[in-house]
């Protein structure tokens, strides 16, 4: 069965010979913009004026990019020797909901972050709040509608589906759905990656547990009484679920992304750590989403959050985003145009069906119910 990927579109807006000049950011089709104003690279005089800009800002600041999560590490390597901008990551194991609390609480200070990395339904939330700035990287048009903000505020770049991983050595048979894991066995050993009120992954999990349950796009109440439940038998862990954790034995099982799930696997295997990793993804409460990346509107360094959004959406930061499992954004326009890193696609997981997503109205009633009825139904 072929590989199932999040659906996207193409358009071939840059590969266009008799395009004209400016098109892809090379050239300003009028007088050039100051960084913190430009809405792209050609609005700011071209790619090689905001490059120069970024070098002579010489930082970008970011917060909750733990080096193993989609790739950053590779990523900020590749950002920093290609351009020679130094990049600090504040808090990186912090929330969702810690990057947008950042981006109000710093406003106006050095510290506070230059771009954002959330979960799309955060990246909407700071939408509405007047807290991004509106950007359009070259290959914005090739983004699906769908996977982006009419108004260019934020742009989601990379993947992946819910999946349930499971340390073969500590637990005798491994759950392959959330049916699974109301069983006696699991007693002690279910955990999520974070709070759901606070983290993307988490929220993710719960909506994954609410479409197993009956539930749907408009109505994650399911998904927070299956916890509720695994809350009263004990097998559901008030336990952020880590690499740490997992190491220890302390979250033999946890809910998380696909492309997290099978890093920790070959990241277990090169470091000789004594665990047997398994991943699955569960067809009961099949699960897909995107995070998104966008450009606070009071940036430190305008200029160098620019480039990196560039960065993140171009063929080399695509590509280092796939080779960690995570489905790139523009993952079919590569592929169309010859960029796409075919040997790292081949080693996605097959996953049944054609992914759907919820609206953003469905999106932002699934959070006020998570955020409202969360902490009571896991701790009761």
């Amino acid at each position: 069965m072929p590989t199932r990927r999040l659906p996207t579109a193409f358009v071939a807006a840059c590969l266009v010979l008799a395009a004209p000049l400016g098109a892809c950011g090379d050239k300003p089709a009028t007088a050039p913009r100051a960084p913190a104003v430009a809405t792209s690279a050609a609005d700011a005089g071209g790619m090689a004026a905001l490059t120069t800009a970024a070098r002579k800002e010489g930082s970008l600041h970011t917060i909750a990019l733990p080096s193993d999560w989609a790739n950053y590490g590779a990523l900020i390597d590749g950002f920093e020797k290609k351009y020679g901008i130094r990049v600090t990551v504040e808090t990186p194991e912090g929330t969702s909901q810690d990057e947008i609390n950042a981006l109000k609480e710093h406003r106006g200070k050095g510290r506070a972050p230059d771009v954002i990395d959330v979960g799309d339904s955060f990246a909407q939330s700071a939408a509405r709040q007047g807290l991004l700035a509106p950007y359009k990287v070259a290959a914005y048009d090739e983004i699906p509608k769908e996977q982006k903000d009419d108004g260019a505020r934020w742009s989601n770049n990379y993947g992946g589906y819910i999946s349930i991983g499971c340390d073969a050595k500590r637990v005798t048979t491994c759950p392959a759905t959330f049916a699974d894991l109301r069983k006696p066995e699991y007693k002690g050993k279910v955990a999520l990656n974070g709070d759901p009120t606070r983290s993307g992954s988490a929220f993710a999990g719960v909506y994954a547990a609410a479409l197993a349950n009956g539930g749907s796009f408009d109505d994650v109440q399911p998904g927070i009484d299956f916890f509720a439940e695994l809350s009263r038998n004990g097998n559901f862990i008030p336990v952020e679920s880590t690499p740490a954790t997992i190491a220890k034995g302390q979250t033999p099982i946890s809910i998380d992304w696909d492309f997290l799930n099978l890093g920790y696997a070959d990241a277990f295997r090169e470091k000789g750590t004594d665990v047997d990793w398994q991943t699955a993804i569960p067809f009961d409460g099949s699960f897909a989403q995107y995070y998104a990346n966008g450009v606070n509107k009071d940036a430190p360094h305008p200029a160098a959050a620019r480039l990196w959004q560039e960065y993140v959406f171009s063929p080399e930061g695509q590509n280092l985003r796939l080779g960690a499992y995570a489905r790139p954004v523009l993952m079919d326009a590569m592929e169309k145009d010859g960029t796409l890193d075919k040997a790292a696609a081949e080693k996605l997981p097959t996953v049944e069906g054609t992914p759907t997503f919820p609206t953003e109205a469905q999106r932002e009633k699934a959070r006020e119910t998570v955020n409202r009825g969360w902490a009571e139904a896991v701790s009761s």
